[in-house]
């Protein structure tokens, strides 16, 4: 039961089922509530579950495929609520199925090559392993043990995603690792798990099969034991996977998904995941597994043979697009080439830079960029090549990046014209009748480019190139220069706040953890800058506190944070909003931009009250007073654009009367917040004089149309006394 009246308990209907006489498991799968009592711990429904009877029909219905003449609920619900039931934590019916054999030979007896193996209902026996897994490792590992077929069955299913996921969780491959069960997962490294997978690249053809195939190895190589990843690592392993690439009569996806394991081989940013490391410093035997030289030197003598599937002179496939046709497309296994190019550049091997300079690796990942450009996957993997190459500061590729590949040249030649050539013997063709298109790949060629006048600051020999060029000079002072500027987001003037202008987040950034620069931090120092100068009324204030001690309940914030939140919660009126005034962006530290404007008197801070009001020199000389009073008049009459009432206008909304007084000082006071519609200050007119204040004090007090003037709330800074014109 989701609830329950109190006083008034109802039965519940699995209660109610258990009350019959002959009661089934198929009634019990049949409620709806069923899953809901078992987490709620019915200790009736429990005891029936747990018995053996009952757990071998529901492993029944996990690995049994429904009879064709079956119900959809015998197809479709039993199943689910069964799988359910194993996975809602319920220890006392996990332990009747780990400690009989009989019920674990019955669960795993779905991966038997004669039992029909249906995705759907391999999805509900993967959550039940994994769910043991979680809960029962040792029992469950150590069933595995004495069954070592089941590797070989769960590889003969690694086309299924689900047996997949069971794979990896199996060999310890997965990185949430169960760090008091490491030893258990020691006997892997004697089975021949590895052998199995890698035969699977040569005996199937199935693009699925491949796909997952290298997922475990690559999980292998991020997340498994020391010794099994070293494994993978070895150069006898290495050349088994190349052996079945490079074979003319394999599928392109064996090739893919090969270049993919060697590229998480030599990727070192996967040393750098905190997941990764967490789950090195669990073990305490054997050391970080990185490619070994002779693994590297294995990969590049397959280089060659890489390098000349780029040629797309060979292929005679067509593929149509929006502005023409390609012919060939590029295809995924020479995008993975040129990826794997990349990664060969940034290992810092003396030995891989000399054999990817003597082969004109580089050379053949331009000729793509500027044949294919529309495809900005490609774009990317080249632009990091010439990144890496200029950034090493090593002569051999800076040199071979300026003269071998002609780098400034090209991107000169391909600004002289912009558009896409017409040429039938490019791969990327035009459509007849079609006017062409500007090229794709201009916005990669000017980063290029700002990474070369970069790097010419700091190395002589880029320097030296481009002031040598004279048409690099013209292009860059002309074109280049502008360009920058009209790109450069931090001066658009598009209402961006100021705080983000000098903000530089990498595209491939995944960084999520610095929330120090977002507007709401801003917007919270400066609202907490107005209740440090009680600008809000007490009921705000006490409404505010309240909103923080509510929302606390469900997330958790600091006090500033939680003064935005209720904020944020005014009206819809956007003429009378808090937020509609741009001064409170213009905080700075603990005092306002504003207080430095002529506007701002010094005065009025210092009189500041402990209920926050602003009484007007009661202790003053008059003759100060009437100076202050000038001094304003001349100065102030800017000071209110926001919504502020000024001199004249005040003077103006009152009746004439028969003799002029001199300017008279009035009590600001804040005493009626309306939320509902933004925050409305209430001006109160008093009249300073000793003898009748108290008088009328009372009758304004007292009279139902007493005169009060409603402004919408200006800046901190422009809280100043305002003489008024004299009343009546």
């Amino acid at each position: 039961m989701f609830w329950r009246m109190t006083g008034a308990p109802l039965a519940s209907p699995v209660d109610t089922i258990l009350d019959k006489e002959n009661c089934t498991l198929e009634e019990l799968l049949d409620e709806d509530e069923i899953i809901q009592e078992c987490k709620a711990m019915n200790s009736r429904l429990i005891n029936f579950l747990c018995g053996r009877t009952q757990v071998e029909q529901l492993l029944r219905y996990i690995i049994e495929t429904a009879p064709d003449e079956a119900d959809k609920k015998r197809t479709f619900k039993h199943p689910y609520v069964s799988c359910e039931i194993f996975t809602c934590d319920v220890d006392i019916i996990l332990q009747s199925l780990v400690e009989d054999e009989k019920l674990l030979n019955m669960l795993f007896s779905f991966l038997k090559p004669d039992h029909p193996h249906s995705t759907f209902l391999a999805g509900y026996f993967s959550k039940v392993v994994l769910c043991l897994m979680a809960r029962r490792t040792a029992q469950l590992m150590s069933y595995v043990q004495g069954h070592p077929e089941i590797f070989r069955q769960l590889v003969d299913l690694i086309g299924i995603t689900s047996m997949m996921e069971v794979l990896i969780r199996l060999i310890g491959a997965d990185e949430n690792m169960y760090s008091s069960h490491t030893d258990p997962l020691q006997w892997v490294d004697a089975t021949e798990v590895l052998d199995l997978i890698v035969d699977k690249f040569s005996s199937s053809d199935s693009a699925e099969v491949h796909a997952n195939a290298a997922e475990v190895l690559c999980a292998i190589t991020r997340y498994s034991p020391p010794g099994l990843a070293a494994k993978v690592c070895s150069p006898s392993f290495v050349g088994r996977l190349f052996q079945n690439a490079l074979e003319d009569s394999r599928p392109k996806s064996v090739l893919i998904q090969s270049l993919s394991v060697c590229i998480c081989l030599l990727d070192p940013k996967r040393l750098l995941q905190s997941s990764y490391q967490s789950f090195r410093s669990q073990l305490s035997h054997g050391t970080v597994v990185i490619a070994d030289p002779e693994t590297v030197y294995l990969m590049l003598e397959r280089l060659g043979y890489l390098l000349k599937l780029l040629d797309v002179t060979t292929s005679d496939d067509a593929l149509p697009s929006t502005f023409g046709y390609l012919k060939p497309p590029l295809g995924k296994h020479r995008l993975k080439i040129v990826e794997f190019i990349s990664i060969l550049f940034t290992l810092g091997s003396k030995d891989a830079e000399k054999e990817l300079i003597r082969l004109g690796a580089l050379r053949h990942a331009l000729d793509l960029f500027f044949e294919y450009p529309f495809n900005n996957f490609l774009h990317h993997k080249v632009e990091s090549i010439i990144v890496s190459c200029l950034e090493s500061k090593k002569a051999s590729l800076v040199e071979h990046v300026l003269h071998e590949c002609d780098i400034v040249g090209k991107i000169l030649q391909v600004e002289k014209q912009p558009a896409l050539q017409i040429d039938c013997n490019k791969p990327t063709v035009l459509a007849q009748g079609r006017s062409p298109p500007r090229i794709g790949n201009i916005g990669h060629l000017t980063r290029i480019a700002n990474k070369l006048v970069q790097e010419a600051n700091n190395y002589g020999i880029i320097q030296k190139h481009l002031q040598e060029n004279s048409e690099w000079v013209d292009w860059h002072a002309k074109v280049l220069v502008k360009r920058n500027l009209v790109e450069n987001v931090c001066n658009w003037a598009c209402g961006r706040p100021s705080s983000l202008h000098d903000r530089v987040r990498d595209s491939d950034d995944e960084d999520l953890r610095d929330r120090d620069d977002y507007d709401v931090a801003t917007l919270a120092s400066n609202l907490s800058q107005a209740f440090r100068y009680n600008i809000y009324d007490n009921d705000v204030i006490e409404e505010a506190q309240g909103s923080l001690e509510h929302d606390k309940e469900d997330v958790h914030f600091d006090d500033e944070s939680a003064v935005v939140i209720s904020a944020l919660r005014l009206g819809d009126d956007h003429d009378s909003s808090l937020f509609t005034n741009s001064n409170w962006f213009a905080f700075e530290g603990n005092r306002a931009v504003n207080d430095l404007s002529p506007v701002s008197l010094a005065s009025p801070l210092q009189n500041l009250d402990g209920a926050g009001k602003i009484v007007g020199g009661e202790s003053e000389d008059p003759a100060d007073r009437s100076t202050s009073s000038s001094d304003f008049q001349d100065t102030g009459a800017t000071g209110h654009s926001n919504g502020s009432l000024m001199k004249d206008d005040l003077a103006n909304s009152n009746p004439p009367i028969e003799s002029a007084k001199p300017p008279e000082w009035i009590e600001w006071r804040e005493s009626t917040v309306t939320i509902s519609n933004a925050l409305k200050v209430e001006i109160e007119l008093k009249d300073n004089t000793t003898d009748d204040m108290e008088t009328q004090n009372q009758e304004l007090e007292s009279s139902p149309g007493s005169k009060k003037l409603a402004t919408i709330m200006s800046p901190v800074s422009d809280r100043n006394v305002i003489p008024l014109a004299s009343q009546s």
